[in-house]
């Protein structure tokens, strides 16, 4: 092993640095591993290696002597100013933490701040707007307003919580444009008119609101509401100056809203100018139809027929509907048709169209009696000047349409032929004239022929509600009531939402006894037509019919608040609380009915027995007098007239009254009995001849009675019946009562009971005196006894002194006590 050599003064004290040993030459640079990851890491950087075992650590330079081979230490275990142990001092050479204090912490945000506040309050405000808009989409107004009026005071806080801040220039005036037009809008919506314009003045007023003057259509609306009109013409003019060119619809919007207003005012030449321009500019229906509107006042025909030519010229914008129509086999293709055909476009499209027909319908119609010489011509002008624009499938309509002008002016023949014409034309168009055809054929009573067109309609097209109608109402006349029931479900198969076939199919169930199922279908159709005074009635009667009379009177009280004068309703009602016992609340009704139709003999017979029951004789009389006029054959108001003047003390009237019902009513016995007590009361000597006359007719009474029971077949009548028709019965039935006058209803049992007990109820009896001893004069008096009147309602007398004021006298069935 050689020796180290000791380096003499002479020798370079760098040399030797570059002489590389053989095994590090620059040739094996590209091998050394550790280098190459060195030069491999970011910043020379490179991983610790762990020796192999058995192996050393390989140098990373070389010695210049490779003889000698020193052990290098290993890289520095210890830190360097830095250890883990909590108790030993930080490291800091130049002692820059004694110098360096503690960085301030972030300060929070304070919540109490007036700025904090301020955006706070403002993110109310909007929440508040919004609401305020929700609601009154929702129809729901006073909510809306509600909101409104908060989000004003909020706002106005806001405003002076930025004053004593000091922030007004931080103030957001969108935000307060915000307020201020929708509190005015919530106004308007809720028919403040006055207030909405003060707000809206508060808005255009002020100039820092930009575009604030348009806001002045909203205020000529709310004049033209008003019925200040100049007003609102003013309002609209200054909107339209303020309104750039460049915005072309808002400012046709306008001019359409002063052709309004001109039309408001009565100046018909002002409104056409304005129709004119934007018909020129940018035509739509609803300016076209006001044009035309506008020279039928003036009378200008030949203008009438050149705005109904514009008016077919107005385009639709809209694509055909064959677009809908599925044209490939391809299943998701007709699926995404399927959802477009319902979707909100096309339900858009379908709006635009109907209100594009509307418009031309309703101008056709009302200038097609006017531009020609006769009403046929001028509907056949429209029709060809419909065939020959695009909406060519509107002439079928029009020309239905002029068939029911006819019947309006009662020209049948004229009608009938026009629809005639549809028999052989398409299938919807044929169907709807025959449907027409067999309501006028059925108005006619001509049934044959109305079912012959109700088929052809049905045929033509399966689905039409109205020709099952018509059906079912000629097999309801004909009788045929089951058949008529399976005609009107099919009608509401076809169309559930037909009025006409789900009242008539309540009136058949009604009329067959199902009065459940009939009040289903009435209570549908009050569904469905709110508030109609006949499903009402019906409603309120099966109910009365089904036993349910709390409800029914509740119906008939809903029935009064939409028909208060009705007397058939009242009526009802008094009858309703008269079998609950509450005379007064019966009173009070068939007074209202009597005071709106007074020839009800019904009422006039409750009325009258009602103050004969109070012993108010005197207002008793003028009903029975009123009935007497409307029957004057019948025997029966006559008497009782003349027996409320007896009642009074009028005797003398009364007398001349029976002698004038005598003397029309030669074999009435009640009247002659009448007659010979009064005259003897009275010392006249006429009561012995009508005592023989009595025994006259009560023996012809009698051999009629003989005879028509000896007769095969025949029924014994009673004995206060006659054969003249009951003009010797004091009391007639209520059938003859309902014949004596056309289409009166008949007299129920309660109302003529009231008369029978008023007959038997009597405690006068008057015995003959003198010479007249042997007649037998024992009568009753058809209004009770004359007795002093108390203060409550009269009782009912003993049935033993009622046989007693009868005597022998042979009382028939119909004078017997119920």
């Amino acid at each position: 092993m050689e020796h180290l050599r000791l380096a003499s003064p002479s020798d370079d004290l760098y040399s030797g640095y570059n002489d590389y040993p053989s095994a590090f030459s620059t040739k094996d640079l590209d091998q050394d591993e550790i280098l190459q990851q060195a030069l491999r890491t970011s910043y020379g950087r490179r991983p610790v290696l762990t020796s192999k075992p058995g192996t050393s650590m390989r140098l990373g330079t070389s010695t210049a002597n490779n003889d000698v081979q020193i052990a290098r230490p290993m890289t520095a275990v210890r830190g360097v100013g830095y250890t883990s142990s909590a108790g030993q001092r930080q490291f800091d050479p130049l002692n820059q933490a004694a110098k360096i204090s503690a960085a301030p912490q972030l300060e929070t945000k304070r919540e109490d701040s007036p700025e904090e506040k301020i955006r706070k309050l403002e993110r109310r405000i909007t929440v508040l707007i919004e609401e305020s808009c929700l609601a009154s989409s929702r129809g729901e107004q006073r909510v809306a307003l509600d909101r409104a009026k908060e989000a004003s005071s909020k706002e106005r806080s806001l405003i002076r919580m930025q004053e004593q801040a000091g922030l007004s220039e931080t103030h957001n005036l969108d935000l307060t444009f915000s307020v201020l037009f929708n509190l005015a809008n919530q106004y308007a919506n809720n028919e403040m008119y006055s207030e909405a314009l003060n707000t809206y003045q508060v808005i255009t007023r002020n100039r820092m609101f930009n575009n604030a003057d348009r806001l002045k259509v909203n205020m000529g609306n709310i004049y033209l509401k008003l019925g200040q009109f100049s007003r609102a013409l003013k309002m609209y003019n200054m909107a339209l100056d303020h309104v750039p060119t460049a915005y072309r619809d808002l400012r046709l919007k306008i001019k359409h809203n002063i052709g309004i207003a001109f039309v408001k005012m009565g100046q018909f030449s002002d409104a056409c100018s304005k129709f004119e321009d934007i018909m020129q500019e940018k035509p739509d229906y609803a300016s076209g139809l006001h044009m035309i509107l506008c020279y039928y006042a003036l009378g200008e025909k030949d203008k009438m027929k050149r705005g109904f030519q514009m008016l077919l010229d107005c385009p639709l914008n809209i694509d055909d509907d064959e677009k809908y129509n599925p044209t490939s086999d391809d299943p998701a293709s007709n699926v995404v048709l399927e959802v477009i055909r319902t979707d909100s476009l096309r339900k858009l499209e379908r709006g635009v169209r109907q209100e594009a027909e509307r418009s031309i319908l309703t101008a056709a119609k009302l200038i097609s009696p006017v531009i020609e010489d006769s009403f046929s011509a001028g509907y056949n002008w429209c029709v060809d000047a419909i065939k020959a624009s695009s909406h060519s499938l509107l002439a079928s309509d029009l020309e239905i349409n002029k068939a029911v002008m006819f019947l309006k002016q009662k020209e049948l023949s004229q009608a009938a032929d026009a629809l005639r014409a549809f028999e052989k034309k398409e299938t919807k168009v044929a169907s709807a004239a025959a449907t027409n055809l067999a309501f006028i054929h059925f108005l006619q009573g001509d049934i044959d022929r109305a079912e012959k067109y109700g088929e052809m309609a049905r045929q033509a097209d399966s689905y039409n509600a109205a020709a099952f109608v018509n059906l079912g109402n000629c097999s309801l006349v004909r009788g045929d009531i089951e058949k008529a029931k399976e005609l009107f479900v099919c009608a509401l198969d076809s169309d559930a939402s037909c009025v006409e076939a789900l009242y008539n199919l309540g009136l058949v169930n009604k009329q067959l006894g199902l009065y459940e199922e009939a009040l289903e279908c009435f209570l549908k159709l009050q569904a469905i037509v709110r508030h109609h005074p006949q499903v009402l009635y019906q409603v309120a009667h099966l109910q009365e019919l089904l036993g349910d009379v709390d409800q029914a009177s509740e119906w008939y009280h809903q029935l009064l608040g939409i028909v208060p004068t009705d007397p058939g309703v009242l009526h009802k009602m008094a009858e309703m609380y008269d079998n609950d016992g509450d005379k007064q609340q019966a009173y009070q009704y068939h007074c209202d009915s009597f005071r709106y139709y007074p020839s009800n003999l019904m009422v006039l017979d409750w009325l009258g027995s009602y103050f004969i029951e109070h012993q108010v004789a005197e207002k008793a009389l003028g009903y029975f007098e009123h009935a007497a006029l409307m029957q004057p054959n019948e025997v029966k108001w006559q008497l009782m007239s003349a027996s409320c003047h007896r009642r009074i003390g009028n005797y003398h009237q009364a007398l001349q009254a029976y002698k004038d019902i005598h003397a029309r009513f030669p074999d009435n016995i009640e009247c002659l009995k009448f007659l010979i007590h009064l005259c003897r009361d009275l010392g006249h000597k006429e009561a012995t001849e009508y005592a023989l006359e009595l025994k006259k007719v009560e023996k012809a009474k009698e051999v009629r009675e003989r005879i028509g029971s000896s007769r095969p077949g025949s029924l014994r009548s009673g004995s206060g019946r006659s054969s003249r028709g009951g003009l010797n019965s004091p009391v007639s039935d209520s059938s003859q009562l309902s014949a004596g006058v056309r289409g009166s209803p008949p007299v129920p049992p309660q109302v003529s009971r009231l008369h029978k007990m008023a007959l038997l109820e009597t405690n006068e009896t008057y015995s003959p005196t003198g010479q007249h001893r042997d007649v037998d004069a024992s009568y009753s008096d058809p209004l009770g006894p004359l007795a002093k009147r108390p203060h409550t309602s009269a009782g009912r007398k003993p049935q033993h002194q009622l046989e007693d004021e009868f005597g022998d006298e042979e009382l028939g069935e119909d004078l017997l006590p119920e």
